[in-house]
């Protein structure tokens, strides 16, 4: 519950280096999250060049801090992997919080940059990362060391709750 409860989005970074293995838990604990009928429909893309980082971080207007991140992972549909029409978003969803969770718990800040539905995002980072056809990139994710720590926040809201019915 901390992780969850204490995890912010970090949109600054220090220049220290994330090491491989720590990647390989970030992608592993997307890879752990649910999926409909189990199709697990995501690939990833570890992005550490600098020009290419520069593309993905012009490629959206809020993302810019992928540039300065000292690695970028870029979560993708593999929709070869599509068998349960409709719930893919769902399912990278799912792994894009688990992989914001993973990297709070190991120390490190990310954030996720939205990049599914929007063509005018998803159009520069299929061209630089060379996606094949049925490859959707659906979230950025930058991460690093942070060099920033936002304040915790309570968005809990009991307004929000309706018991049986509305």
């Amino acid at each position: 519950m901390e992780e969850i409860f204490t995890r912010r989005s970090i949109r600054r970074y220090m220049a220290e280096p994330v090491s491989d293995e720590q990647v390989t838990d970030i992608i592993r604990a997307g890879m752990a999250a649910p999926s409909a009928g189990n199709q697990q429909p995501w690939a990833f893309v570890v992005v550490r060049d600098q020009a290419v980082r520069d593309v993905i971080a012009d490629a959206n207007p809020y993302g810019g801090m992928a540039s300065d991140a000292p690695v970028v992972i870029v979560l993708c549909a593999d929709m070869s992997r599509d068998n349960r029409p409709g719930f893919w978003p769902q399912d990278c969803a799912a792994a894009t919080q688990n992989m914001l969770l993973a990297a709070h718990a190991m120390g490190l800040g990310a954030v996720w940059c939205g990049t599914y539905p929007r063509e005018e995002r998803m159009g520069p980072i299929k061209e630089v990362l060379g996606l094949p056809e049925g490859i959707i990139p659906f979230s950025v994710v930058p991460v690093g060391y942070p060099a920033e720590h936002p304040a915790q926040a309570d968005r809990f809201d009991a307004r929000r709750i309706h018991y049986d019915r509305w």
